[in-house]
């Protein structure tokens, strides 16, 4: 599937800044079943320093915000050609080693809430696919989708204890009890082709798992699949402040506005 991808982000700030700089995550990786067909940004009031891999072989760039500005937009735009792998990544690659994925995070850190929808799952140490499907199903049956009740501190904990939460919610409370379950297991984030919309407010956000045979599979536990032709992957880590699309400090207009434009469709004409 051919996916056109728009994605604006405009920083207002509160007052005149004195220096800033953003961490952007925003180019989509290339990898299994994911090809980048062409992909650009475009900066207003910022300007692009240096651009480097990070150590999830995630493309990270540095921008600098011109001084006295109010307000900065980065402008993404592109086409990915993706498959249908069932959710399957593969192979681990970058330069952590597997077993730091097991480690617990303190946005991952599970509590008794978490634990307890562990409870009456299948055996991980019978069957990890079957395990991994019956939690995803269970977060999703037990913390409701229910945007604006938590942000980018909640931790998994958190939302499971609340009952609700977003995308970010679910794929933290994922992480937590699968390592919990001594299954390595990561945070994604990228993009997502609704079938009823075009125009979104948001990026998504989904989780991977290890599996011994397969390598890395995918969960999206909000919509209760595995990742198909519609995701674009962007960025993974440990949790999502390893995979954030955009990161900053700021001196002066501290107060911060991010509004986020997202626009995924497919594209008809493959030449």
């Amino acid at each position: 599937m051919r996916l056109s991808i728009k994605h604006t982000s405009t920083y207002r700030f509160g007052g005149p800044v004195v220096h800033a700089l953003q961490r952007l995550r925003l180019t989509p990786k290339a990898t299994q079943g994911q090809k980048i067909v062409k992909w650009g940004m475009k900066y207003t009031n910022a300007n692009p320093e240096l651009e480097y891999e990070d150590q999830h072989f995630n493309t990270v760039t540095l921008v600098a915000v011109e001084p006295e500005v109010r307000e900065v937009m980065v402008e993404c735009s592109g086409v990915v050609d993706t498959e249908d792998n069932a959710g399957v990544i593969g192979k681990h690659s970058g330069h952590l080693p597997l077993w730091s994925f097991l480690g617990q995070t303190s946005l991952t850190k599970p509590g008794k809430a978490v634990r307890a929808l562990m409870d009456d799952l299948p055996d991980p140490e019978n069957d990890k696919v079957a395990f991994l499907h019956a939690l995803s199903a269970k977060i999703v049956d037990r913390v409701d989708y229910r945007i604006g009740e938590t942000g980018v501190k909640t931790t998994g904990e958190e939302a499971a204890e609340h009952g609700s939460g977003v995308c970010q919610d679910h794929a933290h409370i994922f992480l937590g009890a699968a390592r919990a379950a001594d299954i390595p297991a990561r945070y994604v984030s990228g993009y997502l082709m609704m079938n009823d919309r075009i125009d979104q407010e948001a990026t998504h956000a989904w989780a991977e798992a290890h599996v011994d045979g397969l390598g890395w599979v995918g969960f999206d536990v909000s919509n209760g699949i595995s990742p198909d032709p519609r995701y674009v992957r962007v960025a993974t880590g440990r949790d999502y402040r390893d995979a954030a699309p955009i990161t900053g400090i700021s001196f002066g207009g501290l107060a911060e506005n991010l509004e986020v434009n997202v626009a995924v469709e497919q594209q008809q004409n493959q030449q």
